[in-house]
């Protein structure tokens, strides 16, 4: 398989201004997910030996996990309250004592995560309208299907219609992947300090794993 074609999303005007760094790139894969083949489920235990203890604690140190430590206190977010995925998945090995396997989606996006330190969104593709961009949230809007009330000024992730995840939060259940779905969208945000190769190595591994190849 070749690797899908990385599709640039819209940085809306203020937050290009804001920050610079900021992009949003997303690749479609025909997948659906389950339980992750043997292959993954080995691939999880070879990546629990490898990513031990002192590897854990400095992982904040990498230029990386660091770049996103640095986004996360621009936009008003502790990270050292509501840890970066990468830094959530470490410290969740070490509570379990490796890196346990959850679902063929959910596999993958740890993989590519810890892999390159860039964290991956998933959306079930035809629940989503046009493509993807970020934004700010409008006063008045909504996310899900109760209909939760966004704070005005929030980043969000958006279709052509409506907002589907706010940055490093929660997904729109509704746009998320399910067990019916066939064809994802897998996003990655890139901020300042995050070379374009590990973005681009981010979604191919994580389109990789999901699709089989």
């Amino acid at each position: 398989m070749s690797d899908p074609r990385l599709v640039p999303g819209v940085v809306d005007r203020d937050l290009a201004v804001e920050f610079p760094g900021l992009a949003l790139y997303w690749v479609e894969v025909e997948a659906v997910s389950g339980r992750s083949p043997q292959a993954v489920r080995e691939r999880l235990k070879e990546m629990s030996n490898r990513f031990t203890g002192p590897k854990a604690v400095q992982l904040r140190q990498e230029p990386i996990p660091w770049a996103y430590r640095v986004f996360f206190r621009q936009v008003g977010i502790d990270p050292d309250d509501r840890r970066t995925p990468v830094e959530q998945l470490a410290l969740d090995r070490m509570k379990q004592g490796g890196f346990r396997s959850q679902n063929l989606l959910d596999d993958a996006v740890a993989i590519a995560t810890v892999e390159t330190g860039v964290p991956i969104l998933a959306f079930d593709g035809d629940r989503i309208t046009g493509g993807l961009r970020l934004r700010l949230s409008r006063d008045g809007e909504l996310i899900g299907a109760e209909g939760r009330p966004l704070s005005a000024n929030q980043i969000v992730v958006a279709d052509d219609e409506r907002p589907v995840a706010v940055l490093f939060a929660d997904i729109d259940p509704e746009r998320g992947v399910t067990q019916r779905t066939t064809r994802m969208l897998l996003a990655a945000v890139q901020v300042t300090g995050v070379p374009d190769i590990s973005v681009e190595e981010a979604l191919w591994t994580a389109a990789e794993i999901v699709s089989g190849q």
